[in-house]
């Protein structure tokens, strides 16, 4: 029987060692990609919630007003009926003490979140029966945000 000499040996070449690199390069590459996305995206919700505080701060003063500026103490008997005084109607004055004065209201306290105020009559959105156009306002608040997004509330407030 003759012996035979056999020498392996294990390895990986260049060519290998090349494509194992480039791979890996590739996978780790998209991985970041991947994180550095969902770092940028993180802040977005803080940013969201922070409009939204502004917003909801400047709504909730708005609701806090009077109807209308001849709305007498308490509300009682409203203005526009029939024992009431008339209504002004929305004529911004600059005192802030009715909900018509905060018609084309608007703010730059937060530089970063410009707020701006509109505030039209609309008794006939809000469905059936169908109050009198003058007889509710909606009030809507829009607040800008970082990156051009906007952020809009809005509510109605009727003359009771």
């Amino acid at each position: 029987m003759k012996s035979s000499n056999i020498n392996c040996e294990f390895g990986v070449t260049l060519v290998e060692t090349i494509m194992f690199l480039v791979v890996m390069g590739i996978a780790l590459t998209a991985l970041l990609m991947v994180f550095s996305q969902s770092v940028v995206n993180s802040v977005d919700p803080v940013v969201r919630v922070k409009a939204l505080e502004v917003a909801q701060s400047q709504l909730d003063e708005i609701m806090s007003r009077k109807f209308d500026e001849n709305t007498p103490t308490g509300g009682f008997p409203a203005c526009g009926s029939a024992d009431g005084p008339s209504c002004l109607g929305i004529s911004p004055d600059g005192d802030f003490d009715d909900v018509g004065d905060y018609a084309g209201f608007s703010d730059n306290a937060y530089p970063l979140y410009p707020v701006s105020v509109t505030v039209v009559n609309a008794g006939d959105e809000l469905g059936d029966p169908v109050l009198p156009v003058e007889q509710a306002r909606r009030i809507t608040v829009t607040v800008g945000m970082p990156g051009g997004d906007t952020l809009t509330l809005s509510a109605y407030r009727t003359n009771f």
